[in-house]
């Protein structure tokens, strides 16, 4: 039976490479569009092309099974409209349609898919995930490969380096740590904080229990000054990736809004996850679901802020408090199961972590000193203090006070390891 099981995910994995050989080349293209809009409306632009020289993502699992994220894009072959390629995603434009700017103003930012660079011509699809949870298209465009307008030029070509390699990346979880905020004279800092971050990352479960699914590498890109921009304490740094801390008025969120620089420092580098590490003691971090991470270097707690938020960026976790740090407002419809994997609505409770609870808990779960060490269901959780459940009291995803992710934000980070590295 074993033997069985063996050679069909053998078979399954020649099978998918097969078609990746067939359709697409071992490099990436990026196309960049502008999502414009404000609380209620939205709408896409193209901006453009771009070559990018690898391909870190997996050669055989091409379509998306998760389902996670606000956005999904598509890959169709025009010849005959069958599906090659799909991711979900999220963006900070997605986030922002929730504050209270959003209903006051319009705003337009830069974003992008990444997918394998197509031998054919293909159609990309862009949807959006309503507020019943359902994705509905929104923009399409057709791809010829032998389009001369692709851009094949970098614009922030810098050197890359191994910082820990466990084999080739299209069967690894490739992670590229990009600088922000460190001067020319602070690279080796740099090179020592990623040394750190190998260390950090691999000290908690179950990245601990996965060291030969990973690769990272990072890239030496100084910036002219260092440290980060701090708005409200009025100050203002020339850096790379134009990260500020405040993003949405947060003080502790720490993001840029320009994709484009991201996105062109980590085209020296395979990779599936973008790090973005920052040069400053002051608490902060952010990540949105295959978007970017971020966090600081040097903080006591960053290596808890490291681990929590590639927990949103990699897995699609959701946060399990639920107090007034956020600036967000109406985050959840209450009324569909959310697609976050750690938090429920208990609408469809059976697609989430109802197998990992015992028979005798009772669900919703009281939080009590009984239930303290319990798989439940825990009221408060994704910034809703009410109608939304977390797995159990607490977790990496709630708090710092523990230095580990409850079964069933493991169960999901496993289930995305497993499906880029196999």
């Amino acid at each position: 039976m074993k033997q069985w099981i063996t050679l069909s995910l053998l078979t399954a994995a020649l099978s998918g490479f097969a078609q990746f050989d067939e359709f697409f080349l071992d490099r990436t293209l990026r196309m960049d569009y502008y999502h414009s809009g404000n609380d209620k409306e939205e709408f896409y632009t193209f901006d453009e092309l771009l070559e990018e020289p690898f391909w870190a993502g997996s050669k055989t699992n091409l379509i998306d099974t998760f389902e996670y994220g606000n956005y999904f894009v598509k890959v169709v072959n025009i010849a005959n409209d069958s599906l090659l390629y799909s991711r979900g995603y999220g963006s900070l434009f997605g986030e922002w349609q929730t504050t209270e700017e959003a209903k006051e103003t319009w705003r337009t930012l830069s974003e992008c898919v990444t997918f394998p660079f197509p031998k054919v011509q293909v159609r990309v699809e862009l949807y959006s995930r309503n507020w019943d949870g359902i994705f509905e298209k929104k923009f399409e465009y057709t791809v010829s490969p032998d389009n001369y307008f692709i851009k094949q030029d970098r614009r922030k070509a810098y050197p890359a380096f191994d910082v820990y390699i466990s084999g080739n990346p299209e069967n690894k979880v490739d992670i590229v740590v990009l600088p922000e905020g460190y001067s020319p004279g602070e690279m080796g800092l740099f090179v020592e904080d990623c040394k750190k971050f190998v260390a950090d990352f691999f000290a908690f479960a179950p990245y601990s229990e996965n060291t030969d699914r990973f690769n990272i590498r990072g890239v030496l890109a100084p910036s002219e000054e260092s440290g980060v921009d701090i708005p409200a304490d009025t100050v203002w740094k020339n850096t790379i990736l134009n990260s500020a801390y405040y993003t949405f008025d947060s003080e502790r969120y720490l993001m840029t809004f320009d994709n484009k620089s991201v996105r062109d420092l980590a085209a020296n580098a395979p990779y599936d996850q973008i790090y973005i590490l920052v040069n400053s003691k002051k608490y902060g971090g952010g990540a949105i679901y295959n978007y970017y991470n971020v966090s600081v270097n040097s903080n006591a707690k960053s290596a808890k802020i490291l681990t929590h938020e590639f927990g949103h960026g990699f897995a699609g976790l959701a946060d399990e408090y639920y107090n007034n740090s956020t600036s967000y407002g109406g985050f959840y419809n209450l009324k569909i199961e959310p697609w976050e994997p750690n938090i429920t609505t208990l609408v469809n409770f059976a697609d989430k972590w109802k197998n990992l609870v015992k028979k005798r808990t009772p669900v919703p779960t009281p939080q009590t000193e009984k239930y303290s060490k319990r798989i439940g269901a825990f009221e408060g959780g994704g910034y809703e203090p009410k109608g939304m459940f977390r797995p159990m009291q607490d977790c990496l995803m709630k708090t710092f006070y523990q230095d580990k992710f409850c079964p069933p934000c493991s169960v999901a980070i496993q289930q995305m390891i497993d499906f880029y590295s196999e």
